[in-house]
């Protein structure tokens, strides 16, 4: 057999007996070829040790069919489902993906997204993370589109998907109020995160219309050490709250733990909690965790047709897609 670096389509196709043209489409995701002239291209393709040369072909197509996906952090087991859900859907429609860490800032993300555009991507997707109004403006000039997920920003020049945020704030209140409580707290995330304003603006008007106020509020940053010390802030006083909707599930989990390991509280009885992503630990017996599910597949899938839509076709119009959420009722609330 022929090293496998210098063995060449027309090597391929010549021990086939089809054409070039046959073989590059075999190659090439999307495009079709007959299952009888597949197999030949295959068998000789295995023989012979080809492979074909992907950064090749992108200089000659100008196409790279690869996607950079940033990440803040995986800590949060909503982060490692949704990269695993996205890089399958782009993967089954012919995209490679690269991987990027980046800090929550938009001061930390612009040198990971400059790293992603040397690669020469065809398109970028944001997971929880924001984009400076200069870094939109330059992936725009080099016409790569921009996908946030899971984030938005009042930016018109930004794709994003989210969750229905505002409405399932909403829904978290409907739970508490529905059993009566009355001393309703909040555990919130990042402060200035859209989807943050967005669940706590839905939550505290649902309390609001119905004649209550919040009774406390203190933020954990999304991180489970600091939601235990938020946790301890709203709950180690005399006045505690008989209610804590928490802005995700990680959190929440900080602050269950708080709450009965430290506290000795029970949950239900003492503190009701709901969270929001439904996440697998949510689901598990030791947390059975009353939350807000985000429809992750819907989700993903809106933001990589998008996203896709985007690259084929640059006129592609610009827009937020919010997909409703959906609660899931479990243990830490009353019936």
């Amino acid at each position: 057999m022929a090293s496998a670096k210098s063995v060449t389509s027309v090597d391929v196709a010549r021990k086939a007996g089809v054409s070039q043209s046959a073989v590059s489409r075999y190659f090439t995701p999307g495009a079709s070829v007959s299952a009888k002239m597949a197999e030949k291209i295959r068998v000789a393709a295995d023989e012979l040790g080809y492979r074909p040369n992907v950064l090749a072909r992108s200089l000659i197509t100008g196409k790279s069919r690869i996607i950079g996906l940033v990440v803040y952090y995986l800590e949060n087991s909503f982060y490692p489902e949704a990269v695993e859900k996205l890089s399958i859907a782009l993967q089954e429609n012919g995209y490679h993906v690269l991987l990027f860490m980046a800090s929550n800032t938009v001061g930390d993300v612009e040198p990971v997204v400059q790293q992603i555009l040397d690669y020469r991507v065809d398109g970028i997707i944001m997971v929880s993370v924001s984009v400076s109004s200069v870094l939109a403006e330059r992936c725009r000039d080099l016409s790569i589109p921009v996908m946030l997920f899971n984030r938005d920003q009042k930016r018109d020049d930004l794709r994003s998907v989210t969750s229905e945020n505002y409405r399932g704030g909403q829904m978290a209140a409907e739970i508490f109020l529905k059993s009566d409580h009355k001393k309703i707290a909040h555990l919130a995330g990042f402060d200035d995160a859209k989807t943050q304003i967005d669940r706590e603006k839905g939550f505290v008007d649902a309390l609001n219309a119905a004649g209550q106020e919040l009774h406390s509020r203190a933020s954990g940053n999304y991180d489970y050490a600091e939601a235990v010390e938020a946790a301890r802030t709203l709950f180690d006083v005399e006045d505690k709250p008989d209610a804590l909707f928490v802005a995700d599930d990680h959190m929440a989990f900080a602050a269950m733990d708080v709450i009965r390991h430290e506290l000795g509280l029970r949950i239900p009885e003492d503190v009701a909690v709901i969270g929001f992503d439904d996440t697998q630990q949510s689901r598990w017996p030791s947390y059975n965790l009353t939350t807000i599910r985000q429809p992750l597949n819907q989700m993903v899938s809106a933001a990589v047709n998008e996203l896709i839509s985007a690259i084929e076709d640059p006129t592609t119009p610009i827009r937020s897609i919010k997909i409703e959420p959906v609660p899931q009722i479990r243990g830490t609330t009353r019936n």
